[in-house]
């Protein structure tokens, strides 16, 4: 096996709609770094916006899978989660972590289950309590306001204060192993930004970008690719969490105008700008 950076990337792949694996495997490969892909599922589009959509789970390919690259000498130096489909996976992937992540290996979990203020469809609070367990595994967890809501039992609000915001990250640290990164701060006037906690430092910043007022399908999955590429070339978390979030804007920014393409945000169109954010940030 060569030397070079490999991650595995642990979600569902939507054929249609730019999310989950369609979005992952182009943006962290875009840093130079060889990412593999493990499918929770197969969809023929994403849920958001689509009726009468196709759906295979995969649950019962993960350990087959796990068992082949065991045979096969396969480890990754980074594992990052998404969109997980099933209860049953989401132990799965805790034996695929523990069995073929490098030693000092990086585990990232984006907890992909809900949005403004509710669940995905399939998902409830028993699921929520299972991601919750899932965190405690990861270096890097990187809920928005939602999804840390439901893990912490938490009523959801629209907006939160900076206190509320500090409060809601200092009771998230004890589902990280290291850092916090919680999306969906609005305290600042015409600002999006997120908070970045280090609990072995205790320290947290908040870091900020142009809030545009859009919503669109599979946003969290451009910024969290871009977050996980961006720390695993070596950016601190608040440089990473920049890049992400600038990249995440400029998609927007092109996708703005388009009445035909409400499904997901046209990141392909600035992939070619990662290195010079990189470079600014």
């Amino acid at each position: 096996m060569d030397e070079s950076i490999k991650i595995l990337t642990i979600q569902d792949i939507s054929c249609f709609g730019q999310c989950s694996i369609t979005v992952a495997l182009p943006v962290v490969s875009a840093f130079g770094i060889e990412t593999a892909v493990l499918p929770s599922a197969v969809l023929s589009t994403h849920t958001s916006g689509f009726t009468d959509f196709t759906v295979r789970d995969l649950t019962e390919d993960l350990p087959a899978i796990k068992k082949h690259w065991e045979k096969e000498g396969i480890y990754f130096d980074a594992i990052y989660t998404g969109f997980i489909a099933s209860m049953e996976q989401l132990d799965y992937i805790k034996d695929i972590i523990n069995s073929r992540l490098k030693p000092g290996g990086l585990v990232f979990v984006d907890p992909a289950m809900a949005d403004h203020g509710e669940f995905y469809n399939g998902f409830d609070q028993e699921f929520a309590d299972k991601m919750g367990e899932l965190c405690k595994l990861g270096d890097y967890i990187l809920p928005n306001t939602t999804e840390a809501c439901f893990i912490l039992h938490k009523p959801w609000k629209e907006e939160f204060t900076k206190d509320e915001m500090i409060e809601m990250a200092e009771e998230l640290s004890a589902f990280t192993k290291r850092y916090v990164i919680l999306k969906g701060d609005t305290h600042k006037e015409n600002k999006l930004g997120m908070l970045v906690l280090d609990k072995a430092e205790s320290s947290l910043e908040f870091v900020y970008n142009d809030k545009i007022d859009y919503v669109s399908h599979g946003t969290g999955d451009v910024f969290a690719s871009a977050f996980v590429g961006s720390t695993m070339v070596g950016k601190s978390p608040c440089s990473a969490a920049r890049i992400a979030g600038e990249f995440t804007k400029k998609s927007i920014e092109k996708t703005i105008g388009d009445e035909n393409h409400t499904y997901g945000v046209k990141f392909e169109q600035v992939i070619l700008e990662l290195n010079d954010l990189l470079e600014s940030f």
